[in-house]
């Protein structure tokens, strides 16, 4: 049952009152799983979703699958040499968002109908905020909704973090994933703020498309969390892709440019060298201080500009570059603090990260407290901070990812079926990720500097992907596989694995850890050839 369908708003205007078993406030994987579970035990549930372009939640519709679905179409135009000219590049793109808003409207559709069809679930689709313990109200196009339920369920999901930078959410041209990945046109240069997973997703699959992409990242170091030789192998890979970095950059402003693009102030630490005129003291684009970025700290080797008369399809056009002043107001020119220029591009992807989607939903009506992050705050089995309230996916501050908001449905349902021992997040083991670059590049567990710094006593596995028959076939040699395993036990404690088909294989890593078998398991294991799983004979032996 609907209050709401995808394509019109037919609430009633007489404001009803709806009284429920179960309230679940966002359409995402665990909240839209646990509401068939809840109808199939026979609870009366409705489902409050904020737009009718988010039914099936944020993977669906602007995350994983979309995100793949192009990523694959890039994959297929580099292969094909679509890439190559600027017509052939327009119309790979051109075919790559239609099959990407084909397989999204489909899959929404079909996530849509598994619920309110069922006679036991009313969708309603409207912002949702709470009015009191267990009361909440629904603005939808009609009027509001009041829903009273004996269990309210939050699943909102999370929501692209923007940084405070002056322009950032006023100059056209300046995209999260979400409108980058619905574009119509192809952005002849790109470039991403942010050098996390989510931002060489991106820079990966555009340079695959044919656009010239720059990465700013504030700091030194290379994704900093993983092992130097796995980050090293990555940029590597992308910069083989013609993806250029710029690191301790800093963007200062954002603003329209003169020929229709957009203009970023940066400033980059430890610059040696630079010209004084200000960024912005002349319209972008036409002046002729220029620059090589190189001399940054901790990235002497990095190299991003061109000129402003180059080809449109060359990187991000850099000029105007001004060192630090010094005390009495002099341009310094002797090894500057830092030095600003300009960067002149298309298009601007915002890829900092994303925050709990909390937002206009009133938490404290209810009781729900929130972490120092934003986050709602949960217990091991995702209780909030008020009597029958729990918070499930993105939003409880726990991984981002799909499956772990899956396996939050499976915490509460463990709780609401009458299990002696309620499954908790404490149960849960090994969470596996995977970055879909143009080699894919999964882990799980530790890995050595994880290992070092826990001052476990373990040996490193190490393979070479050129190493697998498979890959050769495949005509995918590029990578590495690393694994980490406890010396005297034969534990494993992590893998990682830069390689085609890295996201199947690191599953069944994953499941050979959840069922403490030794590294041994692996080495010994009969697996079918050729294939990429057999690698791990290999790497483990």
């Amino acid at each position: 049952m609907s209050i709401s369908t995808p394509n019109a708003i037919s609430t009633p205007s007489t404001s009803p009152t709806i009284t429920t078993d179960a309230l679940i406030i966002g359409f995402g994987k665990g909240g839209k799983t646990l509401a068939a579970k809840l109808s199939a035990a026979g609870r009366k549930v409705v489902a409050a979703e904020a737009s009718a372009d988010m039914y099936g939640g944020t993977c669906i519709n602007i995350g994983c699958l979309p995100s793949k679905s192009l990523i694959l179409s890039a994959e297929q135009a580099r292969r094909d040499g679509a890439n190559s000219t600027p017509e052939t590049r327009e119309a790979a793109f051109e075919a790559a968002i239609k099959e990407k808003r084909r397989v999204t409207s489909m899959l929404r559709d079909k996530n849509y109908h598994k619920l309110a069809d069922q006679d036991n679930i009313t969708v309603i689709t409207g912002r949702a905020h709470f009015t009191g313990p267990h009361s909440v109200e629904i603005a939808t196009a009609e009027g509001p909704v009041a829903v009273t339920a004996s269990k309210i369920f939050i699943n909102t999901g999370a929501t692209p973090r923007i940084p405070d930078i002056p322009g950032i959410r006023t100059t056209p041209g300046v995209y999260t994933s979400t409108g980058l990945m619905d574009l119509d046109d192809m952005p002849q240069r790109l470039v991403i703020i942010g050098s996390g997973f989510i931002g060489l997703e991106f820079a990966s699959m555009f340079a695959d498309f044919g656009t010239a992409v720059t990465v700013l990242q504030h700091n030194a170091e290379f994704l900093p969390r993983e092992d130097a030789d796995v980050a090293a192998a990555i940029r590597a890979q992308l910069e083989a892709q013609g993806v250029k970095f710029l690191f301790n950059a800093d963007t200062k402003a954002i603003a329209p440019a003169a020929d229709g693009g957009v203009r970023l102030s940066v400033a980059v630490k430890g610059m040696t060298r630079g010209a004084s005129q200000a960024c912005d003291s002349t319209p972008a684009g036409t002046g002729n201080a220029h620059t090589d970025i190189t001399g940054a700290t901790g990235a002497t080797d990095t190299t991003t500009t061109t000129s402003p008369t180059s080809n449109p399809t060359d990187h991000a056009t850099m000029s105007h570059v001004q060192t630090k002043p010094s005390d009495d107001g002099e341009p310094r020119f002797a090894e500057p603090a830092e030095a600003r220029f300009c960067l002149t591009t298309d298009a601007v992807l915002v890829a900092t990260g994303r925050t709990p989607n909390v937002e206009g939903l009133h938490l404290e009506a209810a009781g729900v407290e929130l972490t120092e992050r934003g986050a709602v705050k949960v217990d091991e089995l995702l209780r909030t901070t008020a009597a029958d309230i729990w918070a499930l996916g993105d939003v409880n501050g726990g991984p981002q990812h799909t499956y772990i908001s899956l396996d939050d449905y499976r915490v509460v349902w463990s709780q609401l079926n009458g299990s002696d021992r309620p499954y908790t997040v404490k149960d849960r083991k090994h969470v596996p990720s995977s970055t879909f670059l143009a080699t894919p590049y999964s882990r799980v567990g530790l890995n050595e500097r994880e290992a070092k710094a826990a001052g476990l006593d373990y040996v490193v596995k190490r393979l070479p992907v050129a190493a697998v028959p498979k890959a050769q076939v495949m005509r995918r040699p590029d990578g590495l596989m690393k694994a980490i395993v406890e010396r005297n036990t034969g534990r494993i404690l992590g893998a990682m694995l830069l390689s085609v088909e890295s996201h199947e294989v690191i599953n069944i890593v994953k499941l050979a850890m959840d069922l403490d078998a030794p590294a041994s398991t692996l080495r010994d294991m009969v697996f079918t050839h050729p294939t990429i799983a057999e690698a791990l004979n290999d790497l483990f032996a």
